[in-house]
């Protein structure tokens, strides 16, 4: 994917110096339709006035509308918030730091990203285990229902069970379905992305999706009893010292 340099300018405007700007949501999941947003995802390093100061830190920034022409919605954190958010089991973080879509890097993201793949353990399943499940009731919700949320039901799962598999992080539903080969799933990427954002779905098939769901939850709590990943993460130590250093860079 070629990044619009207009994504650029709108990361180069954040108000406080980022380690990283990425690109989640549709996007990074591989099935964003013609229609759809970008989600913009980082961390930012708040100034030490403001992280010793007595008032409200911005811990974090939220930016969202029609800006240059494209639909953004930016979310960064400061680096002991998002630090703090990889340290649990938190899969959105891991896949921001991770994601291939770069807007912005820096040494620090380097290095973050060394660190973060540290940081994955066996709970991680907890988190989409979690996560296909309010997606899954979103999906029920939706009356006519619709192509996306079903569709992150699928990545979500298919990414937990990868992730436990093989201890890489992989957000992509194209990829993930090059090894779980789900013809349905690619039926619906194909859906997704050459119609409007708020795509509809056949009710027909409300029973057999319903099965789908489950069996890859089942083989989602599977892949977690089977799995090698450690209990805890490893990169505490490295993310400390990495937050110290960030927090010292405006000093010199």
């Amino acid at each position: 994917m070629t990044i619009d340099p207009r994504l650029h300018r709108q990361v180069a405007e954040h108000r406080y110096p980022l380690l990283f700007a990425t690109i989640s949501g549709a996007h990074l999941y591989g099935f964003p339709s013609p229609d759809s947003d970008f989600d913009l995802r980082g961390a930012h390093r708040l100034p030490l006035a403001e992280v010793v100061g007595l008032f409200d830190r911005r811990e974090t920034v939220e930016k969202s509308g029609i800006h240059d022409g494209l639909e953004i919605d930016l979310v960064t954190h400061d680096v002991a918030k998002f630090f703090g958010l990889l340290l649990k089991k938190n899969g959105y973080v891991l896949e921001q730091v991770l994601s291939p879509l770069v807007v912005l890097t820096t040494p620090e993201h380097e290095e973050l990203k060394s660190i973060a793949r540290g940081c994955v353990t066996r709970h991680h399943a907890h988190h989409y285990l979690g996560f296909a499940e309010t997606q899954w009731t979103l999906f029920r919700k939706t009356d006519p229902p619709r192509v996306k949320p079903l569709l992150y039901v699928y990545r979500v799962l298919l990414t937990g069970i990868h992730l436990m598999q093989t201890g890489e992080v992989e957000a992509n539903l194209v990829r993930l379905n090059e090894t779980a080969r789900l013809s349905h799933v690619d039926d619906l990427i194909v859906r997704k992305t050459a119609g409007p954002e708020k795509g509809e779905l056949d009710r027909a098939d409300l029973a057999f999706h319903e099965r789908e769901y489950e069996r890859l939850r089942g083989e989602l709590r599977q892949a977690f009893e089977q799995t090698t990943l450690p209990e805890v993460p490893a990169g505490s130590a490295a993310l400390n010292d990495l937050l110290v250093r960030v927090r010292l860079q405006e000093r010199e």
